[in-house]
């Protein structure tokens, strides 16, 4: 009852028309620098920081908010309708939102993208307002056997659900984990794969690798192809959801923000595992798997919605533990130390204004982000009308340019074409690129947690299956890798009973 008389007081803090204009303005400028590929929340939150410099907190930090889920949602719109993800939690929307644009139907991908994010933001501040205290407390009890093994999950469920083999998915994997190798040991200190370059020595940025293998590989594969084809400028299609549309999303509206905002709340890589499990979910759940990779409405709406309730659920660790669990977060946090604010327990006893009015203005931005961007789903689905040679030329100018803005260094634009002609050379061999992504983006923090784990053991393996937490997550790892036998072995028996009973009837007829 305290928090909602609480929460009250906060909405009317956020309803003031100076905080609504900074919501308003931070939704606008957030989904404007998502759309642009290689500029993600974190960095627009970073450029913004000194802007900020003469507002007060409450104000500054609404406009934060505002930013973070706005460019979460303008990343998603580039990964739809040009296959090129704005941010490293964009890049499952690109898997069927793009096979939909190409199939006429990006506005309704993007429609679809809409409601999730404004399903899974306000599903994820209520639990933010509900279940904070307990979600911290379990995030405190959570050790490296257990983020490893989460990873572990992250990795064989990526791979067993996207392909058309396994092996291939595998393969694919070791790309990822093979390029997320670059740089210094983290627990050491030493340099790998870096070939004597003290730029490579901070690793291959996972932004630059996502823009590389979709945005460059997929402008390469079809600049490979256009002598083939027509080239004519992809039909747009009808600006709305039909009603067979919201059977199929409104579960995984529901769905995703579950799976989602427990996930932002612990460190164990921020938005992309939910993300990549709600789309291993739906395609599960889903009565259509035949139409995943070919633009499943689901896989759209699901990953989508639990992005953003991810981001809710990041905002638990940062305002009760001062815990950032994402680049975001971290951000954040360093704005919160800017002004002389130290998030934690007692942050909520220090400067309730504060909290509840940022809390308050969640809901707010939700509901501005909607009034927003759904209207101009059709409007940004036009850009599909550009002829495909004119388009795609644009889509190496902006990938080169948010490549370029990740570090400022001309390096950064070589890597991008290495990983852009790797991106090439997957899809000329028919190996997924999900798989490699989710390797850059959790290989060395799995790394780092494997090694932790052992270290606390002694050495001994067993120091990884410690934990009830960690025994949980390894026994679904085996019931996804053996499912396929269980399911092979069911369905021979089935059909053996099946000729059985039918041989019976022969006879006895």
């Amino acid at each position: 009852m305290d928090s909602l008389n609480s929460l009250i007081d906060g909405f009317g803090t956020a309803l003031t028309p100076m905080n609504l204009l900074w919501a308003a303005i931070g939704v606008l400028l957030g989904t404007a620098i998502g759309v642009l590929p290689g500029i993600g929340p974190a960095m627009a939150v970073a450029l913004l920081l000194p802007v900020t410099y003469g507002l007060d907190p409450t104000g500054a930090f609404i406009m934060f908010a505002g930013i973070y889920y706005g460019a979460m949602f303008g990343g998603s719109t580039t990964s739809i309708l040009l296959n090129t993800p704005g941010e490293s939690a964009a890049v499952v929307a690109a898997i069927e939102g793009n096979p939909m644009a190409k199939g006429g139907r990006g506005a309704q991908a993007l429609a679809a993208a809409a409601i999730g994010h404004f399903a899974g933001g306000m599903i994820g501040t209520i639990l933010l307002v509900v279940l904070a205290p307990t979600v911290a407390s379990l995030a405190i009890g959570i050790g490296a056997p257990d983020y490893f093994a989460i990873m572990v999950l992250a990795f064989i469920a990526v791979t067993s659900v996207l392909g058309a083999s396994r092996i291939r998915g595998i393969a694919s994997l070791l790309i990822g984990l093979t390029i997320g190798l670059v740089g210094l040991d983290q627990m050491t200190g030493q340099q790998r794969l870096t070939f004597g370059s003290l730029q490579l020595a901070d690793g291959v940025d996972v932004v630059i690798v996502a823009v590389g293998l979709f945005a460059i590989g997929e402008a390469l594969w079809v600049a490979a192809h256009l002598r083939r084809s027509t080239g004519k400028p992809i039909p747009v299609g009808r600006p709305w959801l039909g009603r067979a549309d919201l059977k199929r999303t409104w579960k995984p509206w529901l769905r995703g923000p579950v799976i989602g905002f427990p996930f932002g709340a612990i460190p164990a890589g921020g938005a992309e595992i939910p993300t990549f499990l709600s789309y291993v979910t739906e395609k599960r759940l889903s009565k259509h798997r035949d139409q995943f990779g070919k633009g499943a409405i689901e896989g759209v709406a699901g990953p989508e919605a639990a992005a953003s309730a991810s981001a809710a659920g990041t905002l638990v660790s940062m305002l009760t533990l001062g815990l950032p669990t994402t680049a975001v977060a971290a951000v954040m946090l360093a704005a919160f130390q800017q002004y002389g604010i130290q998030p934690g327990p007692l942050l909520f006893e220090r400067e309730p204004e504060l909290v509840w009015g940022l809390i308050a203005s969640l809901f707010v931005g939700m509901v501005l982000l909607l009034a927003l961007n759904l209207p101009l789903a059709p409007v940004w689905a036009k850009l599909l009308r550009i002829p495909r040679p004119y388009l795609y030329a644009g889509i190496l100018f902006f990938a080169a340019v948010g490549a370029y803005a990740v570090g400022g260094e001309s390096l950064d634009l070589v890597i991008l074409l290495i990983i852009g002609l790797i991106g090439f050379g997957m899809r000329r061999y028919g190996l997924p690129v999900l798989p490699a992504v989710i390797g850059v983006i959790l290989g060395p923090a799995a790394e780092q947690q494997l090694r932790r784990a052992l270290q606390i053991s002694d050495g001994s393996v067993s120091g990884l299956v410690n934990t009830p937490f960690s025994v949980t997550v390894y026994a679904i790892v085996v019931l996804i890798v053996a499912w396929p036998l269980i399911s092979r072995l069911v369905l021979r028996r089935r059909g053996g009973r099946k000729t059985a009973e039918e041989s019976r009837t022969v006879g006895g007829g």
